[in-house]
């Protein structure tokens, strides 16, 4: 009988080594997968910069273009206006996405859910 309880034991700690094992590994993996996230907001963040100054730079570009032909003021009002008006388009364009996404209810899954729950009390 002692042979057959030390290989239980010996596969009980087989198997709890195992565990740590994957555990260990679980752990290198997520640490290694939140580094790489980490770095690539960072990445992004720095490019979301940079996109906001190359904007801006055109923008400025563009609103001294249209000062060799109009006074200074008419031309950065222009480019005002048309910021003005671009800014609108896209509050109304996500007006109305978040008016469609506002239930995030799945409705044709409670449907079917209730029409199952139906049938079940009718026997059907």
């Amino acid at each position: 009988m002692n042979g057959l309880s030390d290989a239980a034991q010996r596969v009980a700690e087989h198997a709890r080594s195992f565990v740590q094992l994957e555990l260990q590994l679980a752990s290198a993996e997520l640490k290694r997968k939140a580094a790489a996230l980490g770095v690539g907001v960072g990445l992004m963040a720095a490019a979301a910069v940079l996109a906001f100054l190359a904007l801006t730079f055109g923008l400025l570009a563009a609103a001294a273009g249209l000062a060799t032909t109009l006074p200074v003021w008419a031309s950065l009002l222009i480019v005002c206006g048309a910021l003005i008006v671009v800014t609108a388009i896209l509050v109304g364009v996500g007006y109305i996405m978040l008016q469609k996404g506002s239930q995030p209810l799945p409705e044709q899954a409670v449907e079917e859910a209730r029409l199952t729950a139906e049938a079940l009390q009718n026997g059907d």
